[in-house]
């Protein structure tokens, strides 16, 4: 049975969403969304951008930020971040902080100091003027502004001892379950296949994302699937490796044209793949509302993406079924729920993009326990880590593709003190 992508959209709103702009490649016969329509999405949107994540209401008193510190040994990264009254937390940075730590000492971290932790909504806001920081929107200010973030919501935690996710929703699923996701797509089909089956055998997993067509402006000919033929290859080869009880995903990583996307998108169909990531550049919004608008498998899409009024038009115009914020990218877990509650409003679902970081599993499983429109499995790349820590309310292990997230105060895991030894204080240049 294929996937119907309208089954992901809300049957209050399905007959004004389903229709869409008309677009220079668009015959005059295509639906449109009418203008009254789409006014009343995007003031639905609106209204819930305005809407508070941060359970302020669990703090009685004010929470100071006294002292923000980045560390480094060798190429890891830890944020810690300490209240006036003594609390403390910590976060793991992502491994591209390295590139970027500058713009974490001189343009957010002064920020945040004085600031009222409680306000962190308002706060996660205000930043992007700060020192007109919105110049930088994308992961240059989004990995940095994400990893102080995750620390101030690990100090949060500890003095509420609630988890990240409580803070931010209610638990919805305390233990997640993994897609596993592979790379491979320069290699040939049968290496190519060898390690799939490695990685899926190693996490159990139940699900599996594949790459299809090549990397965005990798090859000379956009028009074609690259390498020749092994798109049209891998894809039914998966299927048959692994069973139709394996539920597929395919990311093409925004390598296709319109045409070539469609026309992966029906293979796709054909052998039951349950989304289809990125079918086009990320930036092009209405060239993926047309791939999405001619195939029935749902287009996700989300990873790149790094304003909130991006999801909100491809949300409002149902150019996406399903968002995939990646939380470091982004900005963090505040600015992520935001996009998954405009996609719950309209009846679609989220998974966060996972691009990885030392700790960025923990991360990942944090928001996704407090995800009210989850899909059912979430991009994972294993455990491997470089940190040291502990973890006593969880072994962070998968069981059969299942990992239960931590249930300990703030991230739920103990970095080792000594290993912190090693660790040396960067400073604002």
């Amino acid at each position: 049975m294929k996937t119907n992508r309208r089954q992901f959209i809300s049957t209050t709103v399905a007959g004004g969403l389903a229709a869409t702009f008309p677009l220079s490649s668009c015959s005059p016969n295509d639906p449109v969304i009418p203008p009254t329509a789409l006014r009343d999405n995007y003031e639905k949107l609106d209204q819930i951008l305005k809407q508070p994540v941060f359970k302020k209401e669990e703090f009685t008193s004010p929470v100071i930020i006294e002292t923000i510190e980045l560390l480094r040994y060798k190429n890891n990264f830890l944020c810690r971040v300490r209240s006036k009254d003594g609390a403390v937390g910590i976060s793991v940075g992502h491994g591209s902080i390295r590139t970027l730590y500058p713009i974490f000492t001189n343009l957010i971290q002064p920020f945040f100091i004085n600031k009222d932790a409680r306000d962190l909504d308002l706060i996660m806001e205000r930043v992007y003027i700060y020192r007109l920081n919105f110049r930088l929107s994308g992961l240059a200010l989004g990995i940095p502004l994400a990893t102080l973030e995750f620390a101030i919501l690990d100090m949060m935690g500890h003095i509420a001892e609630k988890s990240m996710g409580q803070l931010i929703g209610n638990i919805h699923h305390p233990d997640v379950e993994v897609y596993q996701a592979t790379e491979y797509r320069d290699k040939p089909v049968e290496e190519s296949m060898e390690l799939i089956s490695r990685d899926v055998g190693e996490n159990n997993a139940r699900a599996l994302k594949i790459k299809v067509g090549g990397l965005m402006f990798e090859t000379e000919d956009l028009h074609a699937l690259a390498p020749p033929g092994r798109t049209e290859t891998m894809i039914p080869l998966v299927r048959k490796t692994f069973g139709d009880d394996m539920v597929l995903y395919a990311d093409a990583n925004g390598f296709y044209s319109v045409d070539e996307a469609i026309r992966a998108g029906k293979l796709l169909e054909e052998y039951n793949y349950q989304f289809f990531e990125e079918p086009v550049p990320f930036h092009w919004y209405e060239e993926t509302k047309q791939v999405a608008d001619a195939l029935s498998i749902p287009v996700a899409g989300g990873e790149q993406e790094f304003s909130l009024h991006g999801f909100r038009w491809l949300i409002a115009n149902n150019g996406l079924q399903i968002v995939q914020p990646d939380i470091y990218y982004f900005g963090g877990m505040i600015r992520s729920m935001k996009v998954a509650w405009m996609a719950q409003a309209f009846g679609k679902s989220c998974t966060p993009h996972m691009s990885g970081g030392d700790l960025g599993f923990l991360y990942m499983m944090h928001f996704v326990s407090a995800l009210p429109n989850a899909m059912p499995h979430h991009e994972f790349k294993g455990f491997r880590t470089n940190i040291v820590f502990e973890c006593k309310t969880s072994p962070l292990q998968s069981v059969n593709g299942v990992v239960k997230v931590p249930t300990g105060p703030g991230s739920g895991v103990d970095i080792d003190p000594d290993f912190m030894e090693k660790f040396q204080t960067i400073h604002a240049d």
